[in-house]
């Protein structure tokens, strides 16, 4: 039966298929934009710097500063790269961390931005900025940070690196999976979730077994904007609330955090969100869901463990804290020790297991 929903459609222009970052100038030029500041990571400034050039007269500087978790500080230096060459509009280059820099930006400066990822992030289809200071990640949702255009060009994820591409794939599968117990949930949504996380579940393992596979590549970005558009027409959930605690306080890499947290996650939700499991399993063809997704990310050779990525053991008890200080809204209730095994058995990398309610 379907019951009573709102759902609202973002304006957010979307060109999708290989080759397409050669539309950018033209993009550019349809948001009104004259002088446009390309966005990278140092990683990614040749990339950066050839997008200037294509942009022709529309380019106005580089600032090849973005870093993870959208440290404001980073902002700041941003801001006053914006100034100094006049910009007015964003281009965004790269990852979540590029993509979230540029929504830094138009949160505060109200400028239109282009955005051209080159993984699987999803957070180009959002209102949602995440920013960090003093080791503290706070997000904010404001139709001001939505892209107002985004290039998905397959050519440009052909050399993301496999590994890459796994977790980044997980971390969008993330964004569909609480989609489809989210607070706000509706069926247009949940269609989308479901089809985004059987996408990527299909297209990563191809991927790993063949990293050139083009057919591979465009079914994950494609699944990657369903499940980007889940996260950002829905609420989030628990999984979100502890990959920004994690991630802000222990500075741990996004995509990574994301794969190991989403199983146990799950785990933990799993006795309120029945349907929600019923169509996880179908969409990646396992008996159970959590158990299936921490297999997925075995198979992938992805890392399990957060103590893998530079969380300490001592850092436990704080992410607990912090999970159920200020919490997002949850299909099951949070309990402090409960949420603190959920932490320990991803610290540890152990397989997902059901978590009681206290008596």
């Amino acid at each position: 039966m379907i019951g009573s929903f709102t759902f609202e459609n973002l304006p957010c222009r979307v060109v999708f298929g290989s080759g397409t970052i050669a539309a950018a100038k033209a993009e550019v030029e349809r948001l009104g934009g004259k002088r446009a500041l390309v966005l990278t990571t140092p990683q990614q400034e040749a990339q950066g710097k050839s997008l200037g050039a294509a942009l022709g007269p529309f380019y106005a500087g580089l600032f090849p500063g973005a870093t993870m978790h959208t440290p404001v500080d980073v902002t700041e230096r941003a801001l006053t790269a914006m100034k100094a060459c006049d910009a007015d509009c964003v281009v965004s280059l790269g990852g979540g961390s590029t993509t979230g820099l540029g929504k830094a930006l138009a949160l505060r400066t109200g400028v239109n931005q282009l955005c051209i990822p080159t993984t699987y992030a999803g957070s180009e289809m959002t209102p949602i900025v995440g920013q960090t200071e003093n080791g503290l990640k706070t997000t904010v949702r404001d139709a001001a940070v939505l892209p107002e255009t985004v290039i998905y060009d397959v050519d440009l994820t052909l050399t993301l690196a496999v590994g890459l591409a796994a977790t980044s794939g997980i971390n969008a599968i993330a964004h569909a999976v609480e989609a489809l117990y989210a607070r706000d949930i509706n069926p247009v949504t949940s269609l989308m979730a479901e089809e985004g996380i059987r996408a990527l579940a299909r297209a990563l393992p191809a991927i790993a077994a063949k990293s050139d596979d083009r057919d591979a590549r465009t079914e994950a970005l494609y699944g990657a904007w369903l499940c980007g558009v889940c996260l950002g027409t829905v609420g989030m959930a628990l999984h979100h609330k502890l990959c920004h605690t994690l991630g802000g306080t222990f500075d741990l890499p996004h995509a990574e955090t994301h794969t190991i947290v989403l199983p146990h996650a799950l785990a933990y939700n799993a006795p309120a969100v029945p349907d929600a499991m019923a169509r996880i399993s179908r969409a990646i063809g396992a008996a159970d869901a959590s158990r299936g997704l921490y297999d997925l990310a075995k198979r992938l050779n992805a890392k399990l463990a957060l103590r893998d990525v530079g969380m300490p053991e001592n850092g436990i008890d704080k992410a607990a804290d912090l999970a159920v200080t200020n919490a997002y809204w949850n299909p099951r209730p949070l309990e402090r020790s409960a949420i603190r095994d959920v932490i320990a058995r991803a610290w540890a990398g152990e397989p997902p297991g059901a978590t009681k309610a206290a008596a």
